[in-house]
């Protein structure tokens, strides 16, 4: 390794560090004894199990041990986790399903192919502009077809019971043709808060339709090779704009812009990307990722020397690759279209973590024009050091399958590259179709002492958190960023740097430009969130979009705090902090002699007697909360088990605090002998019908905001801060931030992307 005039890290520079290592990534036997000692024996077992596939593995183990000594090397959080364990699991991240067929049995029998595929813990992303819209002909049945959003609801609904089976990952990305006759619907659908909650949306957005918005021009929605109506195209773009404006969905593709620039265009179409998006995948694709730690490659941090190594870059980045490729031969998959085409284009990507920090250690602005030039050259040395390995190995193993020597010569991204590289793959060709891609690395950046995630900024110099200790106790901590960290170990308590920035003090344009100049040197793309202000004008918030597509980005996903998503951004987080006068679960609330509700009543078309909800509220300083609830029904098959649920449901509302639990376990519930259609959306047990009841009712009174998240847990103090961060599913607090275009637990490190 070479010296970076850097301290070496302890092995967990924090204790979440060690947590989160001893959650997710220590391998241990069924009844929860440690196999992986620590870090070190972790690294050991990557090592072996990714030089397996080498022709001798003792060569190369100790290179691929050196890479990932000190966390220089970061492989994606499947590989951490799974490689060396001989289960069976994929170390894939994520998947883009094949297309889906526009009849049942193609609709199911690719439904059945993504539960199959999240069960193995891989994210999941669909195009869904194949499905007929709704309203169109279903010829031989004399009926109307229900369009895609509907089976949309089918695939949330399955993607919760797999979570409810015990996954803790349901990550998916749906997306819809910015032409499809049913775009406006996709586009207002999380409009609806309690909809398609396990998805992230985003429309793919064509070159003509850039036009069409630029020149104000009319707008044709077609499916089949039939105009359903036209638009203005500018009535779409503002309709797209203001939905995530207002609820941070959907985000954009430029699709055609990730097809023309794709190295392999001549072999496939894209038409999805995985739920975070940085990579656009074609039909069964699969994204293997991995990370080069940028901070642990500056030499003479923080002084007028201070540079980042770029021989020591290229050099790490070829072992890394090699890593990489190995990968595909030693991964299980879920499905055999799956390893068919992963073994097919050997498609990898290879990014960077800790882009910020390293940044503010050379003495650079993040998002000035210094750092994007610096950002842009670190990149060209990683693009060429990557291109030149897989042609070396091409020349050992062989080149991908689907190798077209005149093709890929003719590619963007290869032209981009220096003689020497495009020399080497012209005499060798290559062994991967793809090798770059910047994903979400909330995980991992934690696990190697808070380094700045992915090309994001730093999210905040330090901040406070509840670590649970072994004895079940919580400690409070104050973590710091990475370069923080060490800028305090060299220069004690002076002032930070003007130039060590944090999300809240850069501006949109900041953000553009930073993923912008990533992605020239970027074959594949980009997982990163543009952070806007609330308060940010929607003029000012739509030219955001505009400067992404014009500065020749890939898509652009925004976060702006809004009321139905709440904030989930927070420097000073308290999640386990509730006001004082907050009802304890200790003590029930005492019941008035007179309440006021509302009575709703559900159809289920499996019985002949409808169920009627009566669900009263208690009133505390003007502000309602659910305080019993009731069941009532002609039909008396079930009611044993309806007044022991309703007496559980009364006496959790009476005990006060967050009761929102209720709403999502109830959803969660699946009949095995299936759900049910309900007012066009898929239900699927009638125990999910009375969750969706409670849902509606929390949300008209007031107590539930957005999405069942951002909940008001103290209704007593009508001065109490605005809503608390989203709950974390995996450990309850609100620690969740966004980050590149993920939602991530700063308390656990459950992060719903990888």
């Amino acid at each position: 390794m070479p010296d970076t005039g850097q301290p070496l890290p302890s092995r967990f520079a924090a204790p979440i560090a060690a947590q989160i290592w001893d959650m997710k990534y220590c391998l241990k036997a069924a009844d929860g004894t440690p196999l992986d000692a620590d870090i070190d024996a972790t690294w050991d077992r990557i090592a072996r199990a990714l030089a397996a596939p080498e022709a001798d593995p003792a060569a190369w183990e100790p290179a691929f041990r050196a890479a990932l000594q000190d966390f220089r090397f970061l492989p994606a959080g499947r590989i951490v986790a799974g490689a060396g364990t001989d289960r069976s699991v994929t170390l894939f991240n994520c998947f883009v399903m094949g297309t889906i067929e526009d009849s049942m049995s193609g609709i199911f029998g690719a439904l059945r192919e993504a539960a199959l595929t999240l069960q193995q813990g891989g994210g999941i992303g669909y195009d869904f502009s194949t499905i007929r819209p709704k309203g169109a002909e279903v010829s031989g049945v004399a009926a109307d077809a229900s369009g895609p959003l509907s089976f949309m609801d089918v695939w949330d609904a399955m993607c919760r019971t797999i979570m409810s089976a015990g996954s803790r990952r349901g990550a998916m990305m749906a997306t819809l043709r910015c032409d499809h006759p049913d775009v406006l619907d996709f586009v207002a659908a999380k409009s609806d808060p309690a909809r398609l909650r396990m998805f992230n949306l985003s429309v793919l957005v064509t070159d003509p339709f850039m036009e069409a918005v630029a020149a104000d021009a009319e707008w044709p929605l077609v499916f089949g090779g039939r105009v359903h109506r036209t638009i203005r195209a500018r009535e779409l773009w503002d309709a797209i704009m203001r939905a995530t404006y207002d609820y941070a969905e959907p985000g954009v593709i430029f699709i055609d812009r990730i097809n023309a620039q794709n190295n392999l265009a001549y072999a496939e179409t894209i038409a999805a990307t995985n739920p975070c998006g940085e990579q656009p995948l074609p039909p069964y694709g699969a994204c293997l990722l991995g990370s080069v730690n940028l901070a642990r490659l500056v030499s003479d941090p923080f002084t007028p020397g201070a540079a980042l190594d770029g021989e020591a870059l290229a050099d790490l980045t070829a072992t890394a690759i090699r890593m990489m490729d190995n990968v595909v031969d030693a991964s299980r998959f879920p499905l055999p279209e799956q390893a068919e085409e992963a073994r097919a284009k050997r498609r990898i990507g290879l990014g960077v973590t800790g882009l910020a920090d390293a940044l503010a250690m050379c003495g650079l602005l993040y998002g000035g024009s210094e750092a994007a030039k610096a950002t842009g050259d670190w990149l060209e040395i990683i693009a060429n050091a990557a291109y030149a390995t897989s042609a070396r190995l091409a020349a050992e193993k062989g080149t991908f399958p689907l190798y077209d020597r005149d093709a890929i010569l003719a590619a963007p991204m290869v032209r981009r590259l220096s003689d020497e590289t495009r020399a080497l793959i012209a005499d060798h060709g290559l062994r991967n179709a793809l090798l770059t891609s910047i994903a979400p690395t909330g995980t991992i950046s934690l696990l190697a002492g808070n380094v700045s995630s992915g090309i994001e900024p730093i999210f905040a110099h330090e901040y406070t958190r509840k670590v649970l200790q072994p004895d079940g106790t919580r400690t409070e901590e104050v973590v710091q960023d990475y370069a923080v960290a060490l800028w305090r170990e060299m220069h004690g308590d002076a002032p930070l740097p003007s130039h060590m920035v944090r999300v809240s003090d850069l501006t949109p344009g900041d953000h553009v430009a930073m993923q912008a100049a990533a992605q020239y040197w970027i074959d594949s793309s980009i997982s990163k969130t543009i952070n806007v202000p609330a308060d940010i004008d929607f003029a000012a918030f739509k030219e955001v979009y505009r400067e992404a597509w014009a500065q020749g980005c890939k898509g652009c996903t925004t976060y702006r705090p809004n009321d139905v998503t709440g904030s989930v951004l927070s420097e000073t987080p308290e999640p386990e902090t509730l006001p004082a006068t907050t009802p304890t679960f200790a003590d029930p609330l005492d019941r008035p002699q007179r309440l006021t509700g509302e009575t709703y009543k559900i159809k289920w078309p499996m019985s002949e007697h409808a169920l009627y909800i009566t669900i009263n509220d208690i009133s505390l300083d003007g502000q309602r909360r659910p305080f019993e609830i009731f069941v009532n029904s002609k039909n008396m098959e079930h009611f044993a088990w309806t007044v022991a649920l309703t007496r559980m449901i009364s006496a959790v509302f009476r005990r006060g605090g967050d009761v929102s639990f209720v709403v999502e376990e109830l959803k969660a519930v699946f009949d095995p002998r299936g759900g049910a259609w309900v007012q066009g959306k898929y239900v699927p047990s009638i125990l999910a019908a009375i969750g969706g009841v409670i849902e509606k009712h929390m949300i008209a009174t007031g107590f539930l905001a957005g999405e069942g998240l951002g909940l008001k847990i103290d209704p007593v103090d009508p001065t109490a801060a605005a809503a608390p961060s989203p709950a974390c599913p995996n450990c309850g607090s609100f620690e969740l931030h966004m980050v590149e275009g993920c939602a991530t637990c700063g308390n656990c490190g459950y992060s719903k992307c990888g």
